[in-house]
């Protein structure tokens, strides 16, 4: 590339990443208000997990599992308390988040100490490396869960839990490995999730600084490549624009939890804006309703908020179209995050799909 031509590339990510900056504080400003007024209730007594700490949580083993794009994936496992016959869980956490995703399943399944489970991070994701070049890839991602199955559950029986991009990577998963359902997997669980079209003016809302202004999406990836630090000191700028739109779009309750809203920011803080961009693509293309067809025959519990904004009802309502046979609960009054809004009843859905089908 000549130098004319790069210094005006650079000229022109520097004028975005201003623009972006700029627009990102100013919109920060407009909210950081009523931001300020719902934070002070993160200590009142009505929020109900003003006290919970969620940090990491105890397991038995960790490892890391190299997956088939060469990213590392942190891994862990929580044993039963007793060597029963049961299928072991493992668990799928979605875009932008992290294992952290199922903290109250985590902990509820834990205690009951009935079943093996495992907990890995995507790639990209939490402690999982990135991708060195390239984009990220939903089948890419089917074939991460079969290198954690195979490195973690080399026999026995399989209940796949997967939430939003979770329960994608376990229809890409299903669409690769069509054999292991009804064999090794004998039940799953897709929570807030979709088998297809996903709107691209909606997916990002909860994880970029941009994404209050879906224009922006276009040009992200390019910019992102070349000027990602600049771009993330924008969305470190406007951590209350952040805050409030994960309020927004991640929950159904008008009041919900602020500690869990910062939960779920911390999460989708962690992620980068370079590794958020690698996945836009592939989460506007995904298509897996003819992957669906694996699963029959197959128990599965569909679980999804009725607010929930991102992979709304409508999606849930399409999977039971293509398994007419699963179970779908809807939950009242919840958004995206509904494993975690609305833990009790996720956990009062789950406990007896896994009774019934263990």
């Amino acid at each position: 590339m000549k130098a004319p031509v790069r210094k005006r590339r650079a000229k022109q990510v520097g004028i975005l990443g201003a623009v972006v900056g700029v627009a990102a504080a100013g919109l920060a400003t407009a909210f950081a208000v009523e931001r300020a007024l719902v934070r002070k209730s993160i200590n009142a007594p009505g929020d109900p997990y003003r006290d919970e700490e969620f940090g990491d949580q105890p397991f038995d083993e960790q490892l890391t599992v190299t997956a088939a794009d060469g990213t590392d994936l942190h891994v862990e496992i929580v044993e039963p308390r007793s060597p029963a016959a049961q299928p072991t869980i493992v668990f799928v956490h979605g875009f932008a988040l992290d294992m952290g995703t199922f903290y109250f399943q985590r902990q509820t399944l834990a205690e009951q100490g009935d079943h093996r489970l495992v907990f890995y991070d995507q790639p990209g994701h939490g402690r999982s490396s990135r991708l060195q070049s390239g984009e990220y890839d939903i089948a890419a991602l089917g074939k991460s869960l079969a290198a954690v199955l195979d490195a973690t559950v080399p026999d026995g029986h399989i209940i796949l839990v997967g939430h939003s991009m979770g329960g994608m990577t376990i229809m890409a998963f299903a669409e690769q490995y069509p054999e292991w359902f009804g064999r090794r997997v004998t039940g799953v669980v897709l929570i807030s999730t979709s088998a297809g079209l996903i709107d691209k003016t909606k997916i990002g809302l909860p994880t970029l600084v941009a994404r209050a202004s879906a224009p922006f999406f276009p040009v992200w990836g390019g910019a992102a490549r070349i000027g990602g630090r600049t771009i993330d000191r924008a969305r470190v700028a406007s951590s209350d624009l952040a805050w409030l739109l994960t309020r927004r779009y991640g929950f159904g309750d008008s009041r919900p939890s602020p500690s869990l809203v910062t939960f779920v920011e911390h999460m989708n803080s962690k992620t980068s804006v370079e590794t958020l961009t690698k996945y836009l693509h592939t989460l506007y293309t995904h298509n897996r309703f003819p992957a669906l067809s694996a699963l029959r025959g197959v128990p599965v519990l569909v679980i999804v908020g009725t607010k929930d904004y991102l992979t709304p009802v409508t999606h849930s309502e399409q999977i039971l179209r293509h398994l007419p046979e699963a179970e779908l609960v809807k939950v009242d009054n919840s958004g995206h995050v509904v494993m975690l809004e609305k833990a009790d009843e996720v956990n009062a859905a789950i406990l007896p799909f896994l009774e019934k089908i263990s």
